[in-house]
């Protein structure tokens, strides 16, 4: 596709398609063999590596790395600063059957901001990855998951704790990478200082 006057500031790889209607904020970069379909929402400073799909009705804030063979399907909301690993898996419906149609039982899957899905992970429909939580790599996420869990296994069960800048917390909760202190609150939650 040539780049239309919208799409300025964004680089698209020529084997690349990109669908009308769309928004793509500057200094994005789409990569290889990645299809956007319509009415898909993508912000700024965003890369789509190779083989990435996304849409249709689909919304990506600004900052957000999408590693190659990722699709995001309807129902699919990253917030800014999203990382999904190579080959991460959304689902749309909990009970797919190829002979039935289940387009009008999408679920919405909110992904909030600075979330981190590592490579292999799957996030089941209809849940909610709260801000700077930690997908391990192969996981498989049926429930919601707190702000800043570590959350690893089949099915995924918190396993630690991540800091904003992506450090491991141990039992004094001070990130190892820059010093930042958390806390645990009620119901066994965890908060900035």
């Amino acid at each position: 596709m040539g780049k239309s006057p919208n799409l300025s500031d964004v680089f698209i790889h020529e084997s690349a398609y990109v669908d009308e209607p769309v928004e793509i904020g500057a200094g994005t970069k789409i990569w290889h063999f990645s299809h956007i379909l319509g009415n898909v929402k993508i912000g700024e400073n965003c890369g789509l590596g190779q083989n990435v799909v996304v849409g249709p009705d689909v919304s990506i804030g600004n900052n957000c790395k999408i590693q190659n063979n990722v699709s995001l399907y309807k129902g699919v909301i990253l917030a800014d600063g999203v990382f999904c690993g190579p080959s991460c898996v959304f689902t749309n419906v909990n009970n797919p059957r190829a002979e039935i149609e289940r387009k009008s039982e999408f679920k919405t899957t909110l992904v909030k901001k600075g979330v981190t899905i590592g490579a292999n992970a799957t996030i089941v429909c209809g849940h909610t990855l709260g801000e700077y939580c930690f997908i391990a790599a192969g996981a498989v996420v049926t429930q919601d998951v707190q702000p800043y869990a570590l959350m690893g296994g089949v099915p995924a069960k918190r396993i630690g704790w991540m800091s904003e800048a992506g450090g491991r917390l141990g039992s004094d909760l001070i990130c190892p990478i820059d010093g930042v202190a958390y806390e645990l609150v009620e119901d066994d939650k965890l908060r900035k200082k």
